[in-house]
Parts: structure tokens; sequence; C-alpha cells
């Protein structure tokens, strides 16, 4: 059998673009593959940046299309003089950081995570604890892609994808950065075009820091920069030591920076948050921290005022720092993809673009076990790609699911959660991308196991456990709990 679509391009060399391409490469039918990364490295957000993005109180910045040479065309590529660097290409990985899911589940089911702890991951969880160092698993990555890496372009954007006006394929617009060539010291964009049957986008959602509206925020962080940080920016606790520190959030990320500062930083530790999270909570019992509602306003007086909606004013504060998530960002498809509600609308399953089906994304998903449900996304893509599947469902039951999943999950980004239906999300998957093709490289996607969600899970009991000894501890010193 033929397959659907011969020529195959893959925007993102991070977890979902190592899937993707793997289980492209597994069909063995397809003519051309290529994959687009504008790191200049695999790995995504394993990848470390020592200098992290700047903070940007509105994300506009991320949000549209560059400015595209006039002369450019498929049929002649050129160089011109830099862009700027757009906000989100700098990494949200710090040195010191493990991974927050199980070492079990967060691999592949082709292979496992190497073991490797961390030297703080032992004090917190003892020896032979299922976190992994951000080092191991990147190396993880890399060795996986290594196979890949001839088709492979780093450095380079996907800076547009349009639909061709005959109707079939997609054209690519793409910049590779820092370009040298001929005598001209000066790096500079090397532009061109390509024409392909697929697109995959497999770009990741942890790219554009989410800040909430606050009144007065864009103002005062314009006057004062060094005072507003998301915890995308987050590097070590160098800098905070006997600051008077503000957290907003009440996420992992919040948790976490509540460890990392409670201790080091002038007391009270504030920690502003809308709702509680169960399994979080003893994060901010912590000692020294305090928390506070929403921040509703924030003023220039007194070296920089914020007002809390419960009345409350704290001033003089060094820094704030957001730890209130990501928003999702598609600038370069052919039309608005995100809604205002931060949704990604169109793509049944969560994958399939329900106008064109050779448009596909992989990792578009929340609570729903990764590197794993990648590599389940990626393998039915593929499969799907090399005509080793049956067709979709019609445009009106695929719009009848989208109705129906908006009546069930709503319609923010929680529409992407895919908790508590692993069995059927992951059975879906696994049904439609069917057995591998004689002669192909492909394998049987495992049924989901229930034991999965609870390895998923292990590390943050752990660290809710860790957490709730630290305050026995302070609450009384002559506790010998870990």
């Amino acid at each position: 059998m033929a397959p659907r679509y011969n020529r195959i391009a893959v925007i993102g060399a991070g977890p979902s673009g190592l899937a993707a391409v793997k289980a492209l490469e597994d069909e063995r039918v397809f003519d051309y593959i290529r994959v687009f990364e504008r790191k200049d490295c695999v790995g995504g957000l394993w990848s470390y940046d020592a200098e992290p993005d700047k903070f940007q109180p509105t994300s506009t910045e991320a949000e549209g299309v560059p400015d595209i040479p006039l002369s450019l065309t498929p049929h002649a590529p050129l160089l011109a003089d830099p862009l700027p660097e757009r906000l989100g290409l700098r990494g949200s990985a710090y040195e010191a950081l493990d991974t927050n899911a199980g070492s079990r589940t967060m691999a592949y089911t082709h292979t496992p995570l190497p073991v490797s702890n961390s030297v703080s991951s032992i004090r917190k969880h003892g020896q032979n604890n299922s976190t992994r160092p951000r080092r191991a698993v990147l190396k993880y990555l890399e060795n996986l892609f290594e196979p890949y890496l001839h088709r492979l372009e780093l450095s380079t954007g996907v800076e547009k994808v349009e639909k061709l006006v005959s109707g079939s394929g997609w054209l690519l617009t793409l910049r590779k950065r820092n370009v040298r060539h001929g005598s001209d010291p000066k790096p500079r964009d090397y532009w061109w075009q390509e024409v392909f049957d697929a697109v995959v986008v497999a770009s990741g959602h942890f790219n554009v820091a989410h800040v909430p509206h606050i009144e007065g925020l864009e103002e005062l962080s314009k006057e004062h920069p060094e005072k507003f940080e998301h915890s995308k920016s987050w590097r070590s606790q160098e800098g905070y030591i006997g600051k008077k520190v503000v957290v907003v959030g009440s996420g992992v990320s919040a948790a976490d920076l509540s460890e990392d500062l409670h201790d080091i930083v002038q007391a009270p530790f504030h920690v502003s948050m809308r709702t509680e999270v169960e399994f979080l909570k003893n994060a901010f019992r912590l000692p020294n921290v305090v928390t506070k509602p929403p921040i509703k306003r924030i003023s220039s007086e007194a070296a920089g005022a914020l007002y809390f909606e419960d009345g409350t004013t704290l001033e003089s504060f060094d820094k704030v720092i957001f730890a209130t998530g990501y928003k999702l960002s598609y600038p370069f498809l052919p039309f608005e993809a995100v809604t205002s509600q931060n949704r990604l609308k169109g793509f049944y399953q969560h994958v399939f673009n329900m106008e064109n089906p050779s448009l596909v994304v992989i990792g578009q998903v929340r609570a729903a076990i990764s590197f794993r449900v990648y590599e389940y996304q990626a393998i039915a893509v593929s499969r799907y790609f090399a005509g080793r599947t049956e067709e979709l469902p019609t445009s009106k039951e695929q719009h009848d699911w989208e109705v129906k999943r908006l009546e069930y999950k709503g319609p923010t980004e929680l529409f992407h959660e895919i908790k508590p239906d692993f069995h059927e999300y992951y059975g879906w998957l696994a049904n439609f991308a069917g057995a591998p093709a004689e002669g192909s490289g492909g394998y049987s996607l495992p049924v989901f196991e229930d034991d999965w969600v609870q390895s998923d899970i292990e590390i943050l009991i752990a660290k809710d456990k860790h957490w709730a000894a630290i305050r026995k501890r302070h609450d009384d010193p002559g506790s010998s709990d870990r």
C-alpha cells in the first residue's frame, strides 16, 4: 500500500520531535523526512541555556510571524541581516533540575532511562529513587536521536507554514540563524522554502511564559525590570539570599521554588495563589512561608508595592517570580490556532487537524504521562501517514468529538488534560495505529497499565513527604524523621 504522504517535515527536536522522527523512520516508506529545530541542539526543554529569556509582562512578541524577505521564493533562497532573537528561544531548565515524574514511565516504552540520581535527590528521597537529573535525561534523548542526525537542521526556525494554492502540500518558510559565509565575518540569517506533503508540529508548549494581567505590572517592570521574572528564567538560588521575594502560583514550579527559597530569603517568604493543589500543599507550609491571595495591583510606591485581594499590602519587595505556566504559541500555522483561553482548537484527539489531517500536532496534551504519550501519538500519526491505518472519522464526527470534550473539560488548557481517561486515550491511539507492518521497523504498542499512573506521580508523592518532614523537624527539632 502506498503511503498517504511522502515528504514529511517535523518541527522540533525535543522529546515529542524525537518520538516523531523515530516512528516515521520505523515505517520505512517515506521518501523524505526533515526535522527543524530552532535551538542549536536537540533535547528541547531538557537542554540548558545559561542566559534565560528576558521578562516580558505580555507575550505578544512571540505571537507573530517575522518579516519575511519579499524576494524569497522556493527557487530563490537568500542570506539576510539577522533578525533579533525572538522571545521563547531560551529554555527553562536549570543545572540542578531533577525530574518530577517517575523514571519508569518518563521513558519511551522501547528504551528505559538509565539509572542515575543526583546527590540532592538522594538526600531528599534516598538511594535509587525514581528521579533522574537533567543531564541524564538530556543524554538519553541525545543518544536516541543519534541515528536520525542526518534528518536534522539545527538553529533553524520554521517561520511560516502555508497551504499550497494547489490544495495539496505545505510550503514551509525556514530561517537558519548564525550562518557565516564567504569573507563576511558577521553571522547572517539564511532563508529558504521547501514543500512537504505533511507537517508534524512537535514544538512543545513550554516556550512562551504566561504572565497574568495585573494592574501596574507593565509600567513597573519597564522601570525596574530586575524586580520581576518568570519561573522559566530560574537558574539557581544565587541572588536571592536575604531578599524579599514573592512567588505567584500554586503548581509544581511554585512548590519547588518554595522549597528552594523558604530558608534563604528574608522571612516571611510570601506565596500568592488563587487555589491550593492538595498534593502540593505541604510545600506551602514550609517554615517562613506565608500564603497570600492573588495580587490585585502593583505600584511604584515604596520601591514597589503589592496590593493583595484581601486588602493587605507588601512594600519594598526585591523580586516577584511568576510560576504561572505557559501560553500556547503556534505563530507559524496558517490560521489562528490558539484560543483566547489558551486552548489549541481544531485538532481531533489533540493530534489531527480536522480540516486537513496532513497537519498534526504531537505533545499538546496535559497530565498524560510523557514521554510515553508522545510515543503513542507519533506511532499513530506515522502509520496513518504511511497508509497503514483506517481512515479518520468523518469531519462531523471529529467536530462532535471537540464539542463533547468542551462540555467535559471546558474551554481552557484543561481541554487537553488526559487524566483520568488514560485507558481510553492510550487505547484509542494504539487501536488506531494497529499492528506494525511486515518489513517495517515498528513494534506493537503495549496496553496501558494502571501502575503507570503511580509511577508518573511517585516523585510528587515523595516530595510531599519530604516537605512534610522539613516542617516536622522545624516544629519538633528532636524529630528523627527524614
